[in-house]
């Protein structure tokens, strides 16, 4: 008796011999490397389609997460002791100012330009800053980790449409 399964890449139907249950094999369909099931794991296991509702859910939840996440690097520390004082303005270190940066770029090159358009909303009160910062990426040998996967040629652009949107 065959063992019958699908391939969990391109969904055809496989039929194996008994003895290749519990191994490592290839879909004749597709070459994708696949495991056969053993014949005594019973009937293949149906799964039910992802809810929308939980897709919808966990939008939302990344979402505020983004938001809490932007929220916490624009606080600031107070010593104790000493108050603020009345209307003033934030002033964002270097640090954060690469961050939010980094966060811009990544943003960009994932395709999610509304909250891009937000975080170059947050730094580009700090122009000279954000370029002086700008041409030290670009002109950095080796890119910064969070950056490293992005072509050259994308960053470049990337850089380039940050520096028109902050003069």
């Amino acid at each position: 008796m065959a063992i019958v399964f699908h391939c969990e890449h391109c969904g055809k139907e496989i039929r194996a011999a008994d003895d290749a249950g519990g191994k490592w094999g290839k879909c004749p369909n597709c070459q994708h490397k696949l495991y056969v099931p053993s014949p005594d794991a019973g009937e293949e296991l149906k799964l039910a389609p992802e809810d929308i509702n939980d897709l919808e859910r966990e939008k939302k939840l990344m979402e505020e997460t983004y938001r809490l996440t932007q929220d916490i690097l624009k606080e600031r520390e107070v010593p104790e002791g000493s108050s603020a004082p009345k209307g003033a303005i934030y002033e964002m270190s270097d640090k954060e100012l690469k961050q939010n940066i980094i966060i811009y770029l990544r943003q960009m090159e994932n395709g999610e330009l509304d909250k891009a358009e937000r975080t170059a909303a947050l730094i580009a009160p700090y122009k000279s800053k954000v370029t002086q910062i700008l041409d030290r990426i670009a002109l950095s040998e080796i890119p910064e980790p969070q950056l490293s996967d992005i072509a050259p040629q994308v960053l470049s652009g990337l850089i380039r449409t940050l520096r028109s949107k902050i003069s």
